[in-house]
């Protein structure tokens, strides 16, 4: 077996494991502190709204062009008196963006730009793009975004318990956040293909999220029925015992989209895809960092709120006091009749104290 196999089964026995719920202190600030710089990034800066949101033209020059992109930018820049955006493709040809200019002046920029780059103005391709439309691709995302929260929390509700749900839906706006914010610091414009890559986002961290809860639910059920580990220390485990699958989970996914970023966006210069590959690797990495960091721990900050999880801490702290005091040996069963009944994931089944003394034979006298 691998190191890291090996590794995956010592923190599923719970032989091993670091304590995420005790320190959840120090992830809630980090996390507050992301917070507050992308919406502070957001609130100074905002974002890059991409053309299909702001409205505006589109010009595709012939593929033989002898201007560089720098030299398009600038005449681009002068014709029509606003910001734009040159990419080379493929083909040798230029794209010319060019965001927030009204429709009836896009032929008097178009011929103005045939002027400049020296060749005939019937020969550049001109696509308009309404301000109205990116509106409405705007209002759909946020209703599609709305729905999806609404659908997560019933279903986590009525599947889970409404903690869980919460706590879900924290990490999910948390994600969101992250990668927003890094959107305004990157400065990367955001184009339909942002909002998919967002709402794809959204299913990865819930998938983990949903991995972690299930393994809670499993090992706390009747969870009060023991005296040696409180809910907050159940919840640990849960998050060691499934630590190592969601690590190789979002490597895997992290890989090919990283492969798009940075070598098809970075290196081949496909500018393309960075609107759609940005989103997803941020927000996966946020989404595996939300699922360990910020749900569980919010979770068991939740639960040990209850009447009866407080008195559950109350038997474990006093049980352990006794026991370092010698009343009791450690691990001994006191007066809890049930104390052994805990989650398979916790530690590995104790094996019957007594087995058989005989093969199929009855214990008794000799004969």
């Amino acid at each position: 077996m691998s190191k890291l196999g090996t590794l995956g089964a010592r923190l599923h026995r719970g032989e091993v494991g670091y304590d995420f719920v005790g320190n959840r202190k120090i992830w809630y600030g980090i996390s507050i502190l992301i917070t507050i710089t992308a919406v502070l990034g957001l609130a100074v800066r905002g974002l890059n709204m991409g053309i299909e949101f702001q409205g505006g033209a589109v010009f595709t020059t012939p593929k033989k062009t002898n201007v560089s992109v720098s030299q398009a930018e600038t005449y681009a820049e002068d014709a029509s008196g606003h910001d734009a955006i040159v990419q080379q493709l493929g083909d040798g040809s230029l794209r010319i963006q060019v965001a927030g200019i009204d429709t009836d002046k896009a032929d008097q920029i178009k011929d103005k730009l045939a002027d400049d780059l020296k060749v005939d103005a019937e020969k550049i391709n001109a696509e308009l793009v309404g301000p109205s439309w990116g509106e409405q691709i705007a209002n759909k995302a946020w209703q599609g975004l709305a729905i999806f929260m609404i659908l997560v929390v019933i279903y986590l509700a009525i599947a889970f318990e409404w903690r869980m749900a919460v706590a879900a839906l924290v990490a999910l706006i948390h994600d969101i956040t992250i990668t927003t914010g890094i959107y305004v610091l990157v400065g990367f414009e955001v184009t339909p293909g942002t909002v998919i890559g967002l709402l794809t986002i959204l299913g990865y961290s819930l998938y983990d999220t949903v991995v972690v809860f299930d393994s809670l639910k499993e090992q706390t059920k009747d969870i009060t029925k023991q005296t040696r580990w409180t809910y907050s220390e159940v919840a640990n485990r849960s998050i060691n015992g499934t630590l190592v699958r969601s690590i190789n989970t979002t490597v895997v996914a992290l890989l090919p989209v990283a492969g798009l970023l940075f070598i098809g966006g970075g290196v081949l210069g496909a500018g393309m895809l960075n609107d759609i590959s940005l989103s997803l690797f941020v927000g996966l990495a946020a989404g595996a960092y939300s699922s360990i960091f910020i749900a569980t721990p919010l979770v068991a900050d939740l639960k040990e709120r209850e009447p009866a999880m407080k008195a559950l801490k109350k038997r474990v702290l006093a049980k352990r006091a006794q026991a370092a005091a010698g009343e009791e040996p450690p691990g001994g069963r006191g007066d809890d009749t049930a104390e052994d009944a805990t989650p398979a994931v916790v530690g590995p089944r104790t094996q019957p104290a007594a087995r058989g003394r005989g093969r199929g034979r009855p214990s008794g006298k000799r004969r």
